[in-house]
């Protein structure tokens, strides 16, 4: 077995919640059942898991397979029948444990690239079917089907200076170097610091078979001996999933893709599967005291290694100051914080952010400027923009967007009279944004009076507004099936000869947009039905 990700991995706005399985590259190899049970839950999205399937076992967890490209029999028929059933691709449905039973090794699926995949795998979960606690896959004996005999690698140190500290003659962050040692283990370069300090690692896992970096198993560090701060994935909740924000250094990995996992917090945040003593993993140097600080990064297997750190008090001035930090206001993450100005005003609620920062907060040519995306939010924070001078059918076509460079990003907009509001959780650009413009549909190969022998038709839809939010598809009056897929912005329909006529077919298809524009495809086909 190969992995493109494990368990716990360092993700966008999560934590992996489980393996993915490599499938050579390719879509449709056969997807089995890990144990005997029952399918408990379908879901099908154009987004995230994509085509999913859960089934409960009886000892108290469910599997979970998906990216899937397709289920096969029972299954697929019940999915196929819900789907005419409520007249929708997107789909959810809660199974009683009679409806599909499922056997021990049984084909349930062939593998995909459905959903937010960025290529064809099998992403595979076990969780505990009662709390809905992800666990790691290793737990349950999937370690024997893999080879590991390789260190993790660290690939970067850094210090950080914290609040007003100085370190190695700097307030900003800094890369430490390190030196192989006899023993195997890396000796870093020295500490002088005065203040508070904490650390950061670059460091991920590879096995013998996979060929790629996956995420570590555990990181453990310690001062003189004494731990410091420790974490290691066996498992975790989708409550948890976000503080993976916190957990690194996000404004560097909004500017570089690189992820630092900090050793430290400012700020306590509850996460089940972190230690740290009281200090919260940081670190405050005094004088004549020599201190030796160590890091451990394993993998499942026992495979470690380590990098040990001196650190010495020093009192010594920066000759490197904090990088400037442009802001006109200053937000506390424990408390509510407004802010207004002409008109627009943002609500953000206590512990909507991890630490307290600088802001900056200003509105120019009707444009919300509002920091920028170098600082996560945990939760939702809300922004309201009014405007008086739209009439009332360009009030009902308006939202907020966010804005990145020349991009418009929906966002869910209630609106009261000329007020608007949004629930958001990314900081930067926002306006009110008015779409009048209907998507557009179009078929790459027309069809129209031409008879047919393809399986399928595909529609290409795209909207450059507020984006598409339905799209039905009727061939001879009835309402039948189109599947979408959001990489390519496709909707493909694979004909039934239940609804396809002998002859002369009408295919009709429309799609409309968040703001209630809407498009109306129509062409017509000849082909000829088979009878069975």
């Amino acid at each position: 077995m190969q992995l493109s990700g494990n368990f716990g991995e360092l993700r966008p706005n999560h934590f992996h919640a489980g393996f993915d399985f490599k499938t050579q590259q390719k879509e449709g190899l056969k997807v089995y059942a890990s144990a005997e049970g029952y399918v408990s839950r379908i879901k099908i999205s154009t987004f995230g898991n994509g085509k999913t399937i859960y089934i409960t076992h009886p000892n108290g967890y469910t599997s979970v397979y998906a990216h899937l490209q397709n289920a096969v029999g029972p299954i697929q028929n019940f999915i196929t029948t819900t789907h005419y059933k409520e007249q929708s691709f997107e789909i959810e449905m809660y199974l009683k444990p009679g409806e599909i039973p499922i056997k021990k090794g049984e084909w349930i699926a062939v593998s995909g690239n459905t959903g937010a995949s960025e290529g064809p795998h099998l992403h595979y979960e076990i969780r505990d079917s009662k709390t809905e606690f992800i666990i790691n896959p290793m737990l349950f004996g999937f370690d024997s089907g893999f080879r590991d005999t390789k260190k993790p690698v660290i690939s970067g140190l850094y210090v950080y200076p914290l609040f007003s500290s100085t370190v190695n003659t700097s307030k900003r962050p800094i890369l430490l170097n390190t030196a192989l040692q006899k023993d195997g283990t890396y000796l870093a370069d020295k500490v002088l610091a005065n203040g508070p300090i904490g650390f950061g690692i670059i460091a991920n896992d590879y096995d013998d078979v996979s060929f790629n970096k996956n995420g570590v198993y555990s990181v453990n560090s310690f001062l003189n001996g004494q731990l410091k701060f420790g974490c290691q994935f066996d498992t975790h909740s989708f409550d948890d999933m976000r503080y993976v924000n916190a957990m690194i250094d996000y404004a560097k990995y909004k500017k570089t893709g690189q992820r630092v996992q900090k050793l430290f917090m400012k700020n306590k945040y509850d996460l089940a599967f972190i230690a740290t003593d009281e200090t919260k993993g940081q670190i405050t140097p005094t004088p004549n005291l020599d201190n030796v600080y160590r890091i451990e990064v394993a993998d499942f297997f026992g495979n470690k290694s380590e990098i040990t750190v001196p650190i010495q008090y020093d009192s010594s001035v920066a000759l490197i100051p904090a990088e400037p930090v442009v802001s006109n206001y200053f937000l506390v993450a424990n408390k509510d914080n407004i802010f207004e100005k002409e008109n627009a005003s943002v609500f953000f609620p206590a512990g909507a952010f991890y630490d307290d920062f600088a802001l900056n907060f200003d509105v120019r040519d009707k444009i919300l400027y509002l920091h920028d995306d170098s600082v996560p939010a945990h939760s939702n924070f809300t922004i309201s923009l009014t405007d008086t001078t739209l009439s009332k059918e360009l009030l009902e076509k308006t939202f907020i967007a966010r804005l990145d460079g020349e991009q418009i990003n929906y966002n869910s907009t209630f609106r009261k009279d000329s007020l608007f509001s949004a629930k958001v959780k990314t900081l930067g650009k926002y306006k009110l944004v008015t779409d009048t413009l209907a998507p557009k549909v179009s078929i790459a190969k027309p069809i129209e009076g031409k008879w047919v022998s393809q399986d399928a038709i595909q529609l290409q839809i795209s909207d450059l507004g507020s984006g598409i939010k339905t799209y039905n598809g009727f061939l001879n009056g009835q309402w039948v099936l189109f599947e979408y897929d959001n990489k390519t912005r496709t909707i493909t329909h694979y004909f039934n000869d239940d609804f396809l006529q002998n002859g002369a077919n009408e295919l009709k298809v429309i799609v409309t947009d968040a703001m209630g524009n809407s498009t109306t495809f129509e062409t017509h086909f000849f082909r000829n039905r088979i009878t069975k």
